[in-house]
């Protein structure tokens, strides 16, 4: 596909994978093309087989090889005059910038705004950053965060950075840091856990990853910080450093570990949870504090960990 190639909305278009879109998923080539079109109708023409390589079916993950055709169906994308966020939004994300190049831009993202827009949710960290940005070129997520975890977020201004940055993902060239508190005193110093992940199963139509034979390598190296106690309760602040990148792993190994994740609804503990909730914790205490890109490149940022996270802490009493 030639940087100017684009599918036409009102027809079926068929489009060449070049070798700077080769490696790049398959939803992932939808969404950079099709702006405007909501995430959840992206996914659901995959799902269904309108969209097809080589004339076959695909899966969502599917990885695209040089020189594949893509069939690409007609599409209805958002009038023009309905692609303003909010301004409130804008206002959440216009002083969040930590750093930016003719390359690069990172954001310190708050806790409860998705990346992207999709079902019910118009507007995300991209659709704003774009809105707030207008004569940007090209801006792209190069990673996700989940919609409740804070922190570094890396958003790439050219395709052939990119690409680039795919690639080191992929490989586990990006060094990647969260802080989070988990149920518990988490003993032994550094902890690597190693088990497998199965993301397709599903509860009350909701995404739940499980560990399983079945699924996924990942690995998770955690390494505990600091022991807290709240009425009897205790609490690790705990540092966590995936090297593969699976849905949900940091919270699921430390789930698995014996050592849920504060705040977590879907992975956690109730109880553990609730006590929490009486003393300010609104939601998932995952924060994504460091982020180094390959040596190349030499970028290393940092986000401090997110206020109404130090607040929790200090209502809390630290074990020495």
């Amino acid at each position: 596909m030639t940087p100017d190639q684009q599918p036409d909305p009102s027809r079926v278009s068929h489009l060449r994978v070049s070798p700077e879109r080769a490696g790049q998923r398959i939803d992932n080539f939808l969404l950079s093309l099709l702006k405007g079109v909501p995430r959840a109708h992206v996914y659901r023409i995959v799902r269904r087989g309108e969209v097809r390589v080589n004339r076959g079916r695909v899966s969502a993950g599917y990885r695209l090889r040089e020189g594949d055709t893509v069939r690409v169906p007609p599409v209805r994308r958002r009038l023009p005059g309905n692609d303003a966020p909010p301004p409130e939004l804008a206002d959440q994300l216009a002083g969040r910038i930590l750093y930016a190049d003719d390359q690069v831009l990172v954001l310190d993202k708050p806790a409860g705004m998705p990346v992207h827009g999709g079902t019910g949710v118009p507007f995300g960290v991209i659709e704003v950053m774009r809105a707030l940005r207008p004569r940007e070129g090209y801006l792209e997520l190069a990673h996700r965060l989940d919609r409740q975890t804070s922190g570094c977020l890396l958003l790439a201004r050219r395709r052939e950075i990119l690409t680039a940055l795919h690639r080191a993902f992929r490989q586990g060239e990006c060094d990647k840091g969260y802080l989070l508190l988990a149920r518990g005193h988490w003993r032994g110093g550094e902890t690597t856990v190693r088990a497998s992940l199965d993301e397709s199963g599903r509860i009350q139509g909701e995404r739940h990853v499980r560990v399983a034979d079945s699924g996924r390598g990942a690995t998770t190296r955690f390494r505990p910080l600091a022991l807290y106690r709240l009425d009897g309760e205790l609490a690790t602040l705990v540092e966590a450093r995936p090297d593969t990148g699976r849905m949900h792993q940091i919270r699921v190994h430390a789930a698995h570990a014996g050592h849920p994740l504060a705040g977590d609804r879907r992975y956690g503990d109730p109880g553990f949870n609730r006590r929490l909730r009486g003393v300010g914790l609104r939601r998932l205490f995952l924060h994504a504090h460091e982020l180094a890109l390959p040596a190349s490149a030499d970028w290393h940022f940092s986000a401090p960990l997110a206020p109404d996270l130090v607040a929790l802490l200090e209502r809390m009493e630290e074990i020495t």
